[in-house]
């Protein structure tokens, strides 16, 4: 009885923190939510399934979610097909400047522009509510089914089930998902449901043909849902086998001999095929219709050309650096993948994760010992005559039967895991969210890792002390990370650093009257040493007051300007209020105040006298507001930015590689005219001893890649003669191409090496934390041609 309050506890309170996830959450600022829900209000207007396009551009409102499986939509448009959400234009208002997956420090986090006169509960903003709030009751269902799935488990220790309920409930990103429109909601429970039926199948010993054609229909529903649940299929094929093996061996004192083996294994094809009818009933359209208009059964190529892809596929140790975004996003990170929790709840949660993978091989151990003794034949010291083949055999396959949920959530996690692996050397897709469709098979192995091996009390302890902490977690996070990151007033500083007076106006371009007044300004460097170098960071904080109301949305720009250049060496953009304001929405009169952090590039050229200026344009058509007095941009200071102390000119420190570090550069002139040549000096130190034979280049190019001049360099001495740490010194002239036309032209540097079949490999770039990077050529500085 205790079990089942406990588990209607952890229910009840999964539904009221979902509920505040889904109502609290701006609509379309949760993960994707911009892109799915137009898919349901296409599907609720009437109109057919959207053909993918190959050209983001023309990709639609829905982006790359057209080649997503369409249940979850139909749905969706189900249920909100009578919402008069022909406002879904004017609500779903793109903030043009939002750092979409970037962790910032002075905001412009939000995706989308809220109206603070729009009524919650009308148009789309009810329809997404609407969809939100079953996707919660979708989630109720996931963590009912953990529950289920951790009980096949350990039939003996509820507090397993229970724990890896409470654990599913209580992950802030499982609530946040759950409280967004996005597909993975029913393919989560779909899956969880499709491998509880496997398991409860083999318990039982005897599945009915009716079971076969149930479970293919789950299937069938989860493939139409998302294609991560493919994993399924296989997974459904060795419970056939098995299923078939149980009846075949029930009552048989000896193992069973090869030709009864080859017709269990005839009989699981038989009977898989029978599975497989519901699934190509239900699901089997949408891929023949990927391969008809695609070419591609899972429509993965027009997806990729949508979202895009890696400039080169990554490594394992590449993905295994970005291990920490990955578990951000796996327990919390909220908005557009851009507004984190504290780093110390990560710090915590992985800390219980690593915990968990250690206790689970203890536990692991004790249970294919527990399952060896278990399958061990009653008559084994009677002689048989059956081959030792056949009875390894039989024993292993009591062994799985034995054991069979803790197969099936081992086998489906590695393969969501293997699978989201294969996606992400591919795409931008490191997220922890994205293994949710295993999320009940993760979260039962984590607590029986935690608990399973300890014994009941101190286990029902330490789960009840880890469920504790998540619900308290939980409960916080949309309250001290979510709400506040889209409330202007949050972002408006108690105390303003001292600040520079001014009274610069600029004018409606379309009457000449002021409109918008710089009232004040603050420029200061963030370490708050005194001195701005390469790398570093100033924090600007203006006071602006909307003079006039406007119908149009003004983009604030701020830009530290290189005058060899005359281009800004560091820029920022946003709406006012951190982006969350923009100036159709602000009455005359009120005042705004503004941060921004310009972020000075590493390879900066230093020392030079920059201009700091501030102005304001309109993003789609770039006009940008007159100055009053002339011009269209403010100066407010020159900013000096100092060199790296060394004695290297414009000291750096760029690895390629971990074999070569780039630790100086100098580039005479920086301003050329068409057909002048470029001296540009490099200094490299090397990491490792006996370098292999590499070539530097230095390219000049163009935004369509086009070279205006470049220059290859494979030392004479060989780089394999190099002392390690010992300070190298190139020179690698470049001949600007007569026909370059005037522009500024950023110079690519790299270092390859070349192989026995004429082709050639680059050194990828590794970040200052060790981590390896996409980028193979570094963007050293640019030039301007005139």
């Amino acid at each position: 009885m205790i079990e089942k309050r406990l588990l209607a506890l952890i229910l009840a309170l999964y539904l009221l923190l979902g509920t505040v996830y889904a109502l609290i959450t701006p609509v379309f600022e949760a993960s994707d939510e911009l892109w799915h829900y137009p898919m349901i209000r296409h599907l609720a207007d009437g109109n057919p399934l959207p053909v993918q396009v190959f050209d983001p551009a023309q990709a639609g409102p829905w982006k790359q979610e057209a080649s997503q499986p369409p249940l979850y939509y139909y749905v969706g448009a189900a249920l909100t097909f009578w919402v008069d959400a022909s406002d879904m234009e004017q609500i779903r208002w793109l903030n043009p400047h939002v750092d979409n997956g970037v962790l910032t420090d002075d905001g412009n986090n939000n995706l989308a522009i809220h109206d603070p006169a729009a009524s919650p509960w009308q148009g789309t903003l009810l329809a997404v509510r609407i969809v939100r709030l079953f996707s919660v009751l979708l989630g109720a269902v996931t963590v009912y089914l953990t529950y289920a799935i951790g009980a096949e488990l350990a039939p003996d220790r509820p507090e397993i089930g229970l724990g890896a309920a409470a654990v599913n409930a209580f992950m802030p990103m499982f609530l946040f998902i759950s409280g967004a429109v996005n597909n993975d909601n029913l393919a989560i429970p779909l899956a969880s449901l499709a491998a509880l039926l496997m398991i409860r199948y083999i318990g039982r010993r005897h599945a009915a043909v009716k079971d076969w054609l149930v479970l293919g229909l789950v299937i069938g529903l989860a493939l139409l849902t998302k294609e991560g649940t493919f994993a399924l299929l296989p997974l459904a094929w060795g419970t056939v086998l098995i299923s078939r093996w149980q009846l075949a061996a029930d009552g048989e004192k000896e193992p069973l001999p090869l030709p009864a083996w080859m017709k269990v294994l005839g009989q699981s094809i038989l009977y898989f095929a029978l599975l497989m009818l519901p699934v190509l009933l239900v699901a089997g359209w949408w891929y023949a219709r990927n391969i008809q208009l695609y070419g591609d059964l899972l429509g993965w190529n027009a997806f990729i050309a949508v979202l895009g892809q890696r400039a080169q596929p990554a490594s394992l140790a590449q993905l295994w650096d970005e291990r920490r975004g990955f578990l951000m996003s796996y327990w919390g990170l909220f908005g557009g993948v851009n507004l984190p929790m504290v780093p110390w709840i990560y710090s915590l949660l992985n800390s219980v994760m690593l915990l968990s993978v250690a206790g689970f091989f203890g536990y692991l151990a004790r249970t294919l010992k527990s399952a060896w003794h278990q399958s061990r034949p009653a008559d084994q010291n009677q002689p048989h005559s059956a081959p030792a083949l056949n009875r390894w055999l039989a024993r292993l396959m009591a062994m799985v039967e034995s054991r069979f949920a803790l197969v099936v959530c081992l086998l489906f996690a590695a393969a969501v895991i293997y699978g989201l692996i294969t996606w992400a050397t591919t795409t931008w897709s490191s997220q922890g969210r994205l293994v949710f469709t295993a999320i009940s098979a993760l979260n039962v192995l984590m607590v029986a890792g935690l608990a399973g091996w300890l014994p009941r009390r101190p286990a029902r302890w330490l789960i009840g002390s880890l469920a504790g902490l998540m619900f308290f977690i939980a409960a916080a996070a949309p309250f001290l990370w979510i709400k506040p990151a889209y409330d202007p007033a949050h972002f408006q500083p108690d105390e303003l650093p001292a600040q520079t007076p001014l009274a610069v106006e600029f004018l409606d371009p379309d009457g000449g009257t002021p409109l918008l007044r710089l009232d004040s300004f603050s420029a200061q460097p963030v370490d708050g040493d005194g001195q701005i170098q390469p790398g570093g960071q100033l924090e600007l904080t203006l006071v602006w007051r909307l003079l006039a109301p406007t119908s149009r949305d003004w983009s604030s720009f701020v830009h530290l300007n290189d005058p060899v250049l005359e281009l800004p060496a560091a820029q920022r953009d946003m709406y006012p209020a951190q982006g969350l304001r923009p100036t159709s929405l602000l009455p005359a009169g009120e005042q705004m105040v503004s941060r921004y952090r310009l972020s000075i590039p590493e390879t900066a050229v230093a020392p030079a006298e920059l201009e700091l200026t501030v102005g304001w344009y309109d993003f789609t058509s770039g006009q940008r507001l007159p100055v009053a007095g002339g011009g269209d941009a403010a100066v407010l200071s020159a900013i000096q930015l100092d060199s790296r102390p060394g004695d290297l000119p414009n000291p750096v420190s760029v690895n390629f590689g971990d074999q070569l570090e780039l630790v100086g550069f100098q580039l005479a002139p920086r301003r050329a005219a068409a057909g002048d040549s470029l001296a540009l000096a490099l200094y490299w130190r090397p990491l490792a001893e006996g370098l292999p034979g590499y070539t530097f280049f230095a390219q000049v190019v163009d935004d369509d890649t086009t070279r205006w001049a470049s220059f290859d360099l494979a030392p004479p001495e060989g780089t394999g003669s190099w002392p390690l740490g010992e300070l190298q010194r190139l020179e690698l002239p470049l001949a600007l191409n007569p026909e370059s036309p005037a522009g500024v032209y950023p110079i690519h540097l790299g270092i390859y090496t070349r192989a026995a079949d004429g082709g050639f490999a680059r050194l990828q770039l590794v970040s200052a934390d060790g981590r390896i990077t996409q980028e193979d050529f570094l963007l050293l500085t640019k030039v301007r041609v005139d």
